[in-house]
């Protein structure tokens, strides 16, 4: 970084900023886990010399966070996927229901979004298609920061709200469906072989949220990739050249889960399994009335705090799906 043409490719430089400071993470959590547990064997030296009562509810204290930073750093460093390092692609689509599914969808945009913050990743919206009264038909972000596609990977699939509607005037309770597509963000490191032949493009007239528009000109691209029915759209930079760049890499990001998609349903029809469909297959259920809980049905972990989930606290059933997978 210390090379005066370090700067001259923005995104590589990023992109080596981006991993430095993940490592730099790293060292600086272990330095302090080192610390604090020299602090804790120190504690209990003192409380084997003598015993004293204060100093044993003091050890009991630090013992328990200690215990979750030990935890959540061991967890850090068994994210190695092949691509767990990355940016992470997120998608919502809000399911059937009109307003009802689309303010849930940006509910959830928001959850996300608050997490991202919370672990100083930076969010940016690729494509965002506006609700018809309320909230959101469906949005694309790119989260960025070290390890963004390893955390977030555990949050791919449907999820399911209970509620009173605030769209009902008969106070009725609902129930909708939003899903949740992750996937890795590539820039060129990835080798899939995308035919020309094969490709529709498109061009529109960009548009944000409530219909604001963030360009007067075309600049929007929708990339629809004919034998598989996938379909990528960008809008977030100004040039059309950037947004068609912008929705290959994306396409790239869909056709490669796609792949890993197949692979595993291949390996299922091996070993015999039956996968769940329909309704059915939502990972996680947000209850609002009649009582408050967020229950992920893969690894069981609840919680009745369902204001802090809604604001982004969403690690413990992070944590709780990716041990579920390593172990």
């Amino acid at each position: 970084m210390a090379d005066p043409s370090f700067w001259n490719d923005q995104e590589t430089a990023q992109k080596v900023i981006n991993e430095s400071n993940g490592l730099k993470e790293i060292v600086d959590d272990f330095n302090e886990l080192s610390e604090a547990q020299e602090n804790l064997e120190m504690t209990l030296e003192l409380l084997r010399e003598e015993y004293d009562e204060d100093l044993q509810n003091e050890l009991t204290e630090e013992l328990q966070p200690f215990q979750q930073q030990l935890e959540e750093f061991e967890l850090h460093l068994l994210l190695g996927g092949e691509f767990d390092r990355h940016n992470a692609v997120l998608e919502l689509h809000s399911g059937a229901g009109g307003t009802e599914s689309q303010d849930w969808a940006s509910m959830l945009l928001r959850m996300y979004t608050r997490w991202a913050e919370k672990h100083k990743f930076a969010v940016e919206t690729i494509d965002y298609q506006a609700g018809d009264e309320a909230g959101v038909k469906s949005v694309a972000l790119s989260i960025k920061g070290h390890n963004a596609f390893g955390y977030l990977k555990a949050e791919k699939g449907v999820h399911r709200l209970v509620r009173i509607s605030p769209f009902d005037s008969s106070g009725r309770r609902h129930t909708s469906f939003v899903s949740c597509e992750i996937m890795p963000e590539f820039d060129g490191d990835i080798d899939i072989e995308i035919r020309t032949e094969d490709l529709k493009i498109d061009t529109y007239r960009s548009s944000g949220a409530g219909g604001q528009h963030v360009n007067v000109t075309d600049s929007a691209v929708r990339i629809t990739h004919v034998p598989t029915g996938t379909i990528v759209t960008c809008q977030t930079e100004r040039s059309q050249i950037k947004n068609r760049e912008r929705a290959m890499n994306l396409l790239k990001s869909k056709l490669y889960q796609l792949k890993v998609e197949e692979e595993e349903e291949r390996l299922r029809e091996i070993r015999g399994e039956q996968k769940e469909i329909g309704w059915g297959s939502q990972i996680r259920s947000y209850v609002f009335h009649p009582y408050s809980m967020v229950k992920d049905h893969r690894t069981d972990v609840e919680t009745g705090n369902v204001g802090a989930v809604m604001d982004g606290e969403l690690d413990s059933f992070i944590n709780a799906y990716l041990r579920s997978q390593i172990n």
